[in-house]
């Protein structure tokens, strides 16, 4: 399975996770995180039809509101409802630089 994955990151310019079970998110996440930790600059997406991500990229913002996940982290993380939109996200698309670490203000 990781290889397979490896080489889907390699080959691919983009990444779009459309509407699916625990696999599809489990491998949206990990290229996320890749991304995050700069191991590849390529846009990393969810196709939202429907708000079908909705629950996700509001638990994502509880965890910038958290201090788990950088605003910048959570902001490349494209999250659209058409595909025009999710084509000039990607054409727009520029990866955050800085530090792969969230600090948490956890009292």
């Amino acid at each position: 399975m990781h290889e397979r994955k490896a080489l889907m990151a390699e080959l691919s310019d983009a990444f779009v996770a459309l509407p699916g079970g625990i696999g599809t998110l489990e491998e949206a996440l990990e290229v996320w995180t890749w991304a995050q930790l700069g191991h590849h600059d390529k846009p990393c997406a969810f196709y939202n039809a429907a708000g079908f991500f909705d629950g996700l990229l509001g638990f994502l913002d509880r965890l910038v509101d958290a201090g788990f996940l950088k605003q910048a982290h959570r902001e490349m993380l494209i999250a659209c409802d058409t595909v025009d939109a999710l084509l000039t996200a990607f054409q727009t698309y520029s990866p955050p630089r800085m530090s792969k670490w969230a600090i948490a203000n956890v009292t």
